[in-house]
C-alpha cells in the first residue's frame, strides 16, 4: 500500500517535469481547462498558415492568380492590426445582460474567421479567372474574406489572451503564456502538415474542402475553448456602470513611465526577428544549394528552436526573472543567429545555417515571451484587454512591415549589387539576401538600446526607485530616470 502511494506521488512529481508547461496549472485554472482554453490559439495558427503558406503558394502556383494581387490580399488581414488596441479595450469595458466581457469579442471573432473561410475558396477559384461574369466580382470576393478572416483571428487573439490573463494568478502567467505560444506553434506546424497533405493531389474541390474544413474546425475548436470559461459576473458588466472612453483609457496606459518605450522595443525587436520569414528556404536553396526537403526541414527546425526558448523563459521568469532581461537575452541570441546564418553563405556551410535558424527560433521565443509576460505584468485589471490589445498591434503590425519590406529590399540590393555600383567583390547572389539579414542585426541592437532603461527600471527597489542609479532622462518615457 505505501509503495503504491509513494509511485503515484512520484508520479505526480515527474508529471511537470516530462511534459512541457504542465506546471502551468493552478488551484484556479486547472490542467484540462488551460488546455482547453488554449485551443483559440490552435485556430489562430491554422489560419495564418493558411492565409500566409498555403494560399501564397496555390494562388501563385494552381490558379495562376498574378504575384501583385496575391501580395495585396495577403496584406489585408494587416489591416485590422492596428486596431487590436481598440478591440481589447472595448472587452474590457463591455457591457452584457449576460454578465461577461470576453466570451462575446471571442464568439464575435470566431464567427469571422468562420465566415471569411467559408467563402473564400469560391471567391478564390472567381479570382482566378474561373467565372462566366465579371472579374471585379472575385476581387472583391476574395478581399473580403482576407478582411473577415484577418480581423477574426486578431480580435479572437487579442480577447482570448485577455481572459488568460484574467484567469490566470500573477505567479501563473509566464508559464501560461509560454503554453499559449507553444498551442500556436503547434497549430501552425499541426496544420501546415495537414494542409500539405490534402492538397498533394490539388483540385478545386479539394481547395474547397480544404478551406472549409478549416472553417468547421475553428469554429468547433474555439466553441470547445470558450465552454464555461469566464464566469459571469454582473457587477462588471452593468449597464449603468461607468464606462471611461477609449482616448481617456489609452491616455492612462500611454502614460505609464515604460508603456511607450515598452512598445517601442516589441516594435523593433518583431521586425528584426521577422524580416527574415520569406527569405531563409530561398536562401537556404539559391545560395547553399539546400534540396527542397531540405529547405523545408527549416520551418521545423525554427518551430522547435521557438519552443526551446518560450521553455527556457517560462522556466527563467517562474524563478523570478525580469521578463525585459529575457527579451534583451533573446535579442542577443537573434544577433548571434543571423550573423552565423550571414557566414554560412561565404563558407557554404548547411551545418551553420541550420545552427542559426534554430538559434533564431530560440531568441525569438525569448524575446516573444518577455514581452508579452511583462505587457500582462504592467496591465491592471481595468485595462487588460487594452494592454494586450497594444502589444498584439504593434507585434502584428511590424511582423507585416517587416515581411514587405524584406522582400523590397532582398530584390533591390541584388539589383544594385548585379549592376556593379558596389564593385565587382559584391556582385554576388548572396548579397540582396545579406542586406537583410545586417538590417535586422541592426534592428535587434536598436531593440537592447530601447530594452535597456526598462531593465534598469524594472530592477530598482520600488520602494526606493531612485536608490542605486543615476539619473538621466529619457525621451521615450518623456521623464527622469
Amino acid at each position: 500500500m505505501k509503495s503504491g502511494l509513494a509511485l503515484t506521488q512520484a508520479l505526480l512529481r515527474l508529471g511537470p517535469a516530462i511534459l512541457p508547461f504542465a506546471d502551468a496549472a493552478t488551484k484556479e485554472l486547472p490542467l484540462g481547462r488551460l488546455m482547453r482554453l488554449s485551443l483559440f490559439q490552435v485556430t489562430v495558427g491554422m489560419a495564418a498558415v493558411l492565409l500566409i503558406g498555403t494560399l501564397n503558394r496555390v494562388m501563385i502556383v494552381e490558379l495562376a492568380v498574378p504575384a501583385w494581387i496575391v501580395a495585396v490580399m495577403l496584406s489585408l488581414p494587416l489591416l485590422f492590426a492596428p486596431l487590436r488596441a481598440l478591440v481589447g479595450f472595448r472587452s474590457d469595458t463591455h457591457r452584457s445582460v449576460l454578465g461577461w466581457r470576453r466570451v462575446p469579442y471571442i464568439w464575435f471573432g470566431t464567427l469571422l474567421q468562420f465566415g471569411g473561410l467559408a467563402i473564400m475558396p469560391f471567391a478564390l477559384l472567381i479570382l482566378s479567372g474561373d467565372t462566366t461574369g465579371p472579374a471585379w466580382v472575385g476581387h472583391v470576393a476574395a478581399a473580403l474574406a482576407f478582411l473577415l478572416v484577418g480581423a477574426g483571428l486578431h480580435t479572437t487573439q487579442t480577447v482570448g489572451l485577455a481572459l488568460a490573463t484574467d484567469l490566470a494568478p500573477a505567479h501563473a502567467r509566464p508559464k501560461v503564456v509560454a503554453l499559449l505560444c507553444a498551442m500556436l506553434l503547434v497549430g501552425m506546424m499541426g496544420s501546415a502538415l495537414l494542409f500539405g497533405l490534402a492538397l498533394a493531389n490539388f483540385s478545386a474541390i479539394r481547395l474547397i474542402q480544404v478551406i472549409q474544413g478549416a472553417a468547421l474546425v475553428t469554429i468547433v475548436l474555439n466553441g470547445i475553448a470558450l465552454w464555461k470559461q469566464e464566469p459571469r459576473n454582473s457587477a462588471l458588466t452593468a449597464r449603468d456602470a461607468p464606462r471611461p472612453t477609449f482616448a481617456e483609457s489609452w491616455h492612462g496606459y500611454a502614460g505609464e513611465p515604460t508603456a511607450r518605450r515598452r512598445l517601442v522595443a516589441i516594435g523593433l525587436g518583431t521586425a528584426g526577428f521577422s524580416m527574415q520569414d520569406i527569405l531563409l528556404e530561398p536562401y537556404g536553396g539559391q545560395i547553399l544549394n539546400l534540396s527542397v526537403g531540405q529547405t523545408t526541414a527549416l520551418t521545423a527546425m525554427l518551430a522547435a528552436g521557438g519552443g526551446l526558448g518560450l521553455v527556457a523563459a517560462a522556466r527563467w521568469l517562474a524563478r523570478g526573472g525580469d521578463p525585459y532581461r529575457v527579451a534583451a537575452v533573446g535579442s542577443v541570441i537573434g544577433i548571434l543567429a543571423f550573423s552565423a546564418v550571414i557566414f554560412a553563405a561565404p563558407l557554404a556551410s548547411a551545418r551553420l545555417f541550420a545552427a542559426g535558424v534554430t538559434l533564431i527560433g530560440i531568441g525569438g521565443g525569448l524575446f516573444a515571451h518577455g514581452t508579452l509576460t511583462a505587457s500582462m505584468a504592467k496591465a491592471t485589471p481595468e485595462d487588460t484587454g487594452l494592454a494586450l490589445g497594444a502589444w498584439g498591434a504593434v507585434q502584428a503590425t511590424a511582423a507585416g512591415a517587416a515581411i514587405a519590406a524584406s522582400g523590397i529590399l532582398r530584390d533591390v540590393g541584388a539589383a544594385v549589387a548585379q549592376s556593379g555600383v558596389l564593385g565587382e567583390g559584391m556582385n554576388e547572389p548572396a548579397i540582396g539576401y545579406l542586406i537583410v539579414y545586417h538590417v535586422e542585426i541592426a534592428l535587434l541592437f536598436a531593440t537592447l538600446v530601447a530594452i535597456g532603461p526598462l531593465v534598469r527600471i524594472d530592477s530598482a527597489d520600488p520602494a526606493r526607485p531612485d536608490e542605486g542609479r543615476a539619473r538621466t532622462f529619457d525621451p521615450l518615457v518623456n521623464r527622469p530616470t
